[in-house]
């Protein structure tokens, strides 16, 4: 019997979406080079992510979840407009790698041959630099109690260097997750002014008017007595990595100082937090450094959903923009930050349109952007202080900066290059903030 017309139409049908359909998506061949590129850094043993994504037996029971997240482009973190601005650390997903990832689900989160794995990414235990050059600890535990707040803690470590060393990668890797809520590092030279007399070795918290860095140049942008950070560590931020030629200094006889901030969680803890880093093989050519653009004179109104908040700061000498930061707290709901330069040009440089206090991400720029003398950054910030911001502590409260999450911050923290042998001091000397609109 020879089959109709219509059967024939449908089989001729079949052929061509058969045709078209791409052959079967696999763990080992399709999907596990691109954990490897987007996701291994946090998802393995050790790490931040709640679960390791280095094999087939780790990876399947969360195939559907993992379709959802880079569907919802929840994961990875990634939270800068793509429209401006290209950044070299970019961790998003490109549709390709999306539609793998989903298809890979929908079909049954086939394994398939592990012969076509790539070879493993290789991992040096415990840092995500590699093997440190160095590794300084806090020279004591810390305890953290069972409840209450814990104010910023500081502890300060003497370097031992007899000549000054350049860094090219530092990390902190803190001791205890379950209780930090962020830390920092920073430089404190020989004859600073900042944490005078204090002792090094022990934990203490200084009066409000010494207090760390952060505060200091939330009143004035720029660079002050207080000296330059190394690294801040928060879930989910990355090390801090430099290409070769570029280099951090820190100046011989210094002191690393700890800056730390604990929260409690119901039961009593310890914490002994690590900086490891690599030093530059050779002298560099760049000098890199960090600075706030910051504002410390706001008040955002109780139930305010867009207040906004704006500060700036001019650099006095050319200078190279590396990286960009957004900062502020649980109330935070966007932040732009932009180039205004001597020509009356203006350029955006990054738009965070949807602000996750949990996720403090670095933005570096594909190639370093040049800031002429006279270059002006000015950062907005907005706030949601309603309602209907579920992370909001009190919607009824007045808001004023402040270290802990249920005040808040303004701050565009922005990383910049200079000649090795320039004083950064005459790229930024203190400037006084804008205003709070």
């Amino acid at each position: 019997m020879r089959p109709s017309c219509f059967a024939v139409s449908a089989l001729m049908a079949a052929s061509a979406i058969a045709a078209d359909r791409p052959a079967s998506v696999t763990f080992h061949r399709d999907i596990l080079p691109i954990l490897q590129k987007r996701c291994q850094d946090c998802h393995r043993p050790g790490e931040i992510g709640p679960m390791s994504f280095l094999s087939y037996q780790e990876v399947r029971p969360w195939a559907k979840a993992i379709k959802e997240a880079v569907l919802t482009k929840k994961m990875p973190p990634w939270f800068a407009d793509r429209s401006v601005g290209r950044f070299r650390n970019d961790g998003s997903l490109d549709p390709a790698e999306i539609e793998k990832l989903a298809a890979w689900a929908d079909s049954g989160a086939a394994a398939g041959d592990p012969k076509d794995a790539p070879p493993a990414r290789e991992f040096f235990e415990g840092w995500r630099i590699g093997k440190p050059d160095l590794v300084v600890p806090m020279p004591e535990e810390y305890q953290v109690p069972a409840s209450g707040v814990v104010e910023y803690t500081y502890v300060m470590v003497a370097t031992g260097f007899t000549e000054d060393r350049w860094i090219e990668r530092a990390e902190i890797r803190p001791g205890n997750r379950a209780v930090m809520h962020h830390a920092s590092v920073w430089i404190r030279p020989p004859g600073s002014r900042w944490l005078a007399g204090r002792p090094r070795g022990k934990a203490f918290v200084p009066p409000e008017q010494t207090r760390r860095p952060a505060r200091i140049s939330a009143t004035f942008a720029g660079v002050t007595e207080v000296d330059e950070q190394v690294i801040g560590y928060a879930p989910g931020r990355p090390p801090f990595v430099l290409p070769a030629g570029q280099a951090l200094l820190v100046p011989a006889h210094s002191d690393f100082v700890f800056q730390l901030h604990y929260t409690t969680n119901g039961r009593p803890a310890k914490d002994r937090t690590q900086l490891g880093v690599i030093f530059a093989r050779r002298p560099p050519g760049v000098r890199v450094f960090k600075a706030g653009v910051s504002n410390d004179t706001f008040v955002i109104p109780p139930g305010a959903p867009d207040y906004q908040v704006d500060s700036a700061l001019t650099v006095q000498a050319d200078c190279k923009l590396l990286s960009l930061r957004p900062h502020m707290h649980l109330r935070g709901k966007s932040m732009e930050i932009r180039a205004a330069y001597p020509t009356g040009e203006k350029e955006l440089l990054l738009r965070v349109p949807r602000y996750d206090f949990n996720w403090q991400l670095d933005y570096v720029l594909e190639s370093p952007k040049l800031l002429p003398k006279g270059t002006r950054i000015e950062v907005s910030g907005t706030f949601d202080n309603s309602a209907n911001n579920p992370a909001n502590p009190d919607p009824k409260a007045e808001v004023r900066w402040g270290d802990q999450t249920w005040e808040e911050m303004l701050t565009g923290q922005i990383e910049l290059a200079i000649d090795a042998q320039a004083n950064r001091r005459s790229v930024l000397p203190a400037v006084r903030v804008g205003s709070a609109n």
